[in-house]
């Protein structure tokens, strides 16, 4: 039994208070009193042996249900993203246009999602991908009872993916009676409302009925959030003064409406360089053309119109979720617990990006009534003179507004089913379960989406008029139109994860400080990854859509661990940790092969907590951890993965053979990504010293610094960095066959590599402090992270080391240098008011330069020009007060985004969706939002 400290009594007050980060930087501490009962043994994230208390040798935050009620967020992807520790995860709104998937992530100190792991209940969870990353907004959050987020490497315990950390999800358990919530959100301005209705409901004591059935369901439903309803983000036309100039940023597309249309012709001249004849072409706008100027929503670049895109798209995409949570406990005997959970939920996102480009499609040169009417009369004399002679090639790019935006649905079925006994005989304690779980989405198109061959025929033939604004665009075309889109499935995946595992601790000596105690414990799991093609996209039917590879890989994962823990003295603990993990090589079921070979590494983690005084904790670890690469990171054929998000100029020179393969202008290009049979497992060492400081019950601090150093790390590089650098990553640019003209156009290839390292480290730290006032009680948290390195190597230059701290990097991302959160609860009779303030610091935003010609002139539109914005700090406050009516029902008001912050101007061009003047990664983009909501238990 551990004795009495203070900082054991200021936790526990901070806990019963409901402050959270009273217990981030000493975990909770439930210890034996002078006239308290002793509690149970319990099991703590990071460890397999079960204590009387939470206080150890790890960082641990734990996010109690009292904190997520006050919390004011919707789901559970909110509740963890707005941890001071979570950097460089996936929201809602990378899904509009960038790589979301229709996932949202966590991602502890901005090593990435893919090395934090997610558990429910200490057990894993299918994953959204092949790999590792977790959709936690999958997870009920009606149905959650704690967060306990550890911050620092498990690998040792828990196998690969731990290195950045662990996210465990408590859910509730040994429920009685019935508890009904409803709520309603509703932002000042238009657009992004929600409502959440859902229902708790159970009946028996396990401690004196012998058994409890609990039943969890919630609905959750928010409308899209679309860029027009934002006056920050309506236009991808910004205004801006930056050092005294009056500038534009401008973010648009030449594929435009009414169409470019670029002309060519052999000239007959040969190229003394290349041998080639000499190609004369040239790009306009016929509307601006005829007009003077470009039709609305467009401006001109040049000869050309560029498409304001940023008008029709979205910030945060429409969603819907209903989720259940059944759980059961049956005591069979004294000592033996049996135990099952069951979590579904279905999840449906709909994301919405700007209309079809078209990219160039060919117009017939003789014959077109398009052309004679809208091309002809603009041309050159040498190009009219090619034209009459039947040599001059008519193309067009054209953004088929008239069809809609391109719509599309992420239905996601997500299932976990848990079984297990645990007990005891005599002091050994265990725990084992087997497990099912899985992750079932399907990308669906619903409307916006053009078939090829429909879509080519019905516009070369003239049926299409693409030279016209929307306004203008008459009947037949519009039935023409429609009758090239596609509706239906794109892809299904589905990962399933079955496994076993178990795991018992005792015990063994008596030491000076105690009785120390093992543990040990195995797990296995078997994960599939399938990915089935419609028939539409074995078919490549869709414009530009090549068609992707279906997959059926799988592969086997076992480990075996021990633990002990050794009271070497009254205070001081050392708890070692060893473990052994196998993983089989990929099997691609599909083709009856073996794609790699087996993985396997041991791991190992050192730790100790030393009570130097009654009010000071001191502790630190170090240990190792490693990661297996993924199966589609091994495994994946050539695949097409959209466009950039960026538009880019040809990095080429035009002596370069690569450089005819360029678009015109800045263009975005196609994507291809692929795998590697040969990737190495990706390595770390990490070690954390920390303290925690209680002098009284009423206040306490702690502080711990970090350092994460990882080995082979495996990466895809990014759209910027292959573009910034051609010569360095030649080998990553290839073609791409355009369907509608059958000419070659560049695209680049994100492939998978081992790169090199990286360095991370920082402080993480949370001040409690509790007032009693009299007529109520004040409950202060301050807790955050200070980033102090965070580098990593540059892909194909492993001792050349960058990094994106405070600034936008070649990683589409930025490492913020501190993100903080201070929450302040008043109590007072009935009433719970809480303010609660979260802070990012500023950063260097992404250079623009004159060369991409982003950035314009007011006074002389098409002068470019460099700049290079500093993004501001942003602090976002929200206000929360409770009323409990009575004992058992409660209403809350609140406010988020209090004084209504809007996100500054940022000029990024990549990085997460297709939003445009912001970064809706990292502010807020409701604005000031109000909420109502209404508990009840009986």
């Amino acid at each position: 039994m551990h004795k009495s400290h203070l900082i054991a009594k200021s936790i526990r007050i901070a806990l019963i208070g409901g402050v959270t980060a009273a217990t981030f930087a000493a975990p909770v501490v439930v210890a034996a009193e002078t006239g308290i009962a002793e509690v149970e043994r319990i099991t703590v994230t990071g460890s397999a042996i079960k204590r009387t208390d939470l206080e150890g040798a790890l960082p641990i935050t734990v996010i109690s249900r009292a904190d997520i009620d006050r919390s004011g967020v919707t789901n559970t992807a909110e509740l963890v993203q707005q941890l001071p520790s979570m950097q460089g995860f996936t929201t809602s709104s990378d899904s509009v246009g960038g790589d979301g998937g229709g996932t949202q992530t966590a991602s502890i100190h901005n090593l990435g999602e893919e090395y934090t792991l997610v558990l429910i209940n200490g057990r894993r969870l299918a994953p959204a991908d092949s790999g590792s990353s977790i959709d936690v907004s999958s997870i009920p959050i009606s149905a959650i009872e704690r967060v306990e987020v550890l911050t620092d490497g498990a690998s040792a315990l828990y196998g690969s993916d731990a290195i950045a950390g662990v996210v465990n999800f408590i859910m509730k358990e040994n429920f009685q009676g019935f508890s009904v919530n409803a709520r309603y959100d509703k932002p000042e301005e238009d657009g992004g409302s929600g409502y959440d209705v859902g229902f708790t409901t159970g009946f028996g004591d396990i401690d004196t009925d012998g058994f409890n059935v609990m039943l969890s369901y919630s609905h959750n439903d928010r409308e899209q959030l679309k860029a027009t309803d934002r006056d920050y983000a309506s236009s991808g036309i910004i205004p801006f003064n930056n050092n005294d100039r009056d500038l534009y940023f401008f973010n648009g597309s030449p594929n435009a409406i009414p169409a470019n249309a670029r002309v060519r012709y052999d000239t007959g001249v040969v190229d003394p360089v290349t041998g080639d004849n000499v190609i004369n072409s040239r790009t306009f706008n016929p509307y601006a053309a005829e007009n003077v100027n470009c039709a609305v929503n467009n401006s001109a670049i040049g000869e050309e119109c560029f498409f304001d895109y940023t008008t029709t798209i979205e910030i945060v995409p429409e969603s819907v979720r209903d989720s259940v949570f059944l759980s059961g406990q049956v005591e069979l005997t004294d000592d033996l617990r049996l135990f099952a959970d069951a979590s579904v939920s279905k999840f449906k996102m709909t994301t919405r990006i700007a209309p079809y480009p078209t990219g160039y499609f060919n117009l017939p040169s003789q014959g077109s009534s398009l052309v004679n009417n809208y091309v002809v009369p603009y041309l050159t004399a040498p190009e009219r003179a090619a034209y009459d002679t039947g040599d001059l090639d008519v193309q067009a790019r054209w953004r088929a507004l008239p069809a809609g935006n391109r719509t599309t649905e992420w239905d996601t079925l997500s299932t976990q089913l848990v079984a297990g006994l645990e007990g005891g005989f005599g002091d050994f304690e265990y725990s084992g379960a087997l497990t099912y779980s899985s992750n079932d989405s399907d990308e669906n198109y619903p409307s916006g989406w053009l078939l090829r061959e429909p879509f080519v025929e019905a516009v070369s033939a003239g049926n299409i008029n693409v030279f016209v604004p929307n306004s203008e665009f008459d009947d037949a075309s519009q039935a023409a139109l429609e009758s090239t889109i596609f509706s239906g499935n794109w892809e299904s995946t589905k990962v399933e994860v079955t496994g076993v595992d178990f795991r018992g601790s005792m015990p063994v000596f008596s030491m000076s400080g105690g009785d120390a105690y093992i543990a040990a414990g195995f797990d296995y799991r078997q994960t599939q990854y399938t990915s089935t093609l419609s028939e539409a996209q074995q078919n490549a039917a869709i414009l530009f859509l090549s068609a992707g590879s279906p997959y059926d890989l799988e592969r086997d994962n076992y480990g075996v661990f021990t633990e002990i823990s050794l009271p070497i003295i009254d205070d001081l603990e050392v708890t070692g940790s060893l473990r052994y993990d196998g993983i089989s090589g990929v099997d691609d079921n599909l083709f009856g092969e073996k794609l790699s070979g087996d993985l396997n590494d041991t791991t190992y983690k050192i730790s100790a907590r030393y009570q130097a005084t009654e009010s000071l904790l001191l502790r630190a670890s170090y240990g190792t951890g490693f990661k297996a690469p993924s199966m589609l990171q091994i495994g994946q054929s050539r695949a097409e993965f959209g466009v950039t998000g960026g538009k880019y100029s040809c990095p080429f020179p035009s002596s370069d053979p690569l450089a005819q393969y360029c678009l015109t202008g800045a263009s975005q290009y196609s994507i291809f990504r692929e795998g590697d049979a040969d990737l190495k497992p990706e390595t770390s060492t990490q070690y954390t010293v920390g303290f925690m400081f209680a002098p009284s019950s009423d206040f306490s601090f702690g502080l711990d610094y970090w350092n994460v150093e990882m080995e082979d790390v495996v990466t895809r590089l990014t759209e910027s960095q292959i573009f910034a650098d051609p010569v360095l990553y030649r080998d990553l640019f290839t073609t791409k066959t355009n369907l509608a003209t059958n000419e070659e156009e560049l695209a680049i290839i994100q492939a998978a590599v081992n790169v090199g390292k990286t360095s991370n480290s920082g402080i993480d730290w949370t001040t409690v402090l509790i007032n009693d006032l009299g007529w109520g009680e004040l409950y202060t948290n301050f807790s955050g992270t200070y980033m102090i390195e965070s580098d990593r190597s540059v892909p194909g230059s492993p001792d050349e080391m960058t990094n994106s701290m405070g600034r936008f990097g070649d990683d589409n991302g930025v490492t913020f240098r501190v993100i903080a959160k201070i929450s302040a609860t008043l109590t007072h009779d009935d009433f719970a008011h809480t303010v609660t303030a979260n802070y990012k610091s500023g950063y260097q935003d992404q250079f623009q330069s004159a060369d991409d010609c982003a950035v314009t002139k007011v006074d002389a539109f098409g002068d470019c020009v460099d700049v290079q914005l500093n993004v501001p700090s942003y602090t976002k406050i929200d206000y929360q007060s409770k009323y409990f009516v009575i004992d058992n029902m409660s209403i809350t008001f609140g406010i988020n985004n209090l004084f209504d912050v809007e996100p500054s101007l940022s000029l990024r061009t990549g990085g997460a969706g297709h939003q445009v003047g912001f970064d809706p990664r990292y502010a807020d983009a409701y604005g000031r939002t109000y909420y109502l909501q209404g508990d009840y238990t009986f």
